[in-house]
C-alpha cells in the first residue's frame, strides 16, 4: 500500500511539474511573438513611409534642378 502512495504521489508531482514546465514555456512563446509582432508593425510603418520619402526626395532633385539650371542661365 504504501509503494502504491508513493507512486501517486510521485505521478501528481511530476504532473504538475510537467505542467508547470509547459505554461511557463508557453508564455514566454507568447511574450516573443508578441515582441516581434511589434517590430513587424514598426517595419511596416516604415515601408509605408518608404515611397513617400522617395518621391519627397525626387521632388527636392528637381527643385534643385531647377535652382541650378536658372543660376546657369543667368550666368550665361
Amino acid at each position: 500500500m504504501n509503494e502504491l502512495i508513493i507512486s501517486v504521489i510521485s505521478l501528481l508531482g511530476t504532473l504538475g511539474g510537467s505542467l508547470g514546465g509547459i505554461l511557463v514555456s508557453s508564455k514566454l512563446t507568447n511574450y516573443r511573438i508578441e515582441q516581434l509582432e511589434k517590430r513587424v508593425a514598426e517595419h511596416n510603418h516604415f515601408a509605408m513611409r518608404l515611397p513617400v520619402l522617395e518621391e519627397q526626395v525626387k521632388t527636392a532633385f528637381r527643385y534643385i534642378d531647377g535652382l541650378e539650371r536658372s543660376t546657369n542661365e543667368g550666368k550665361n
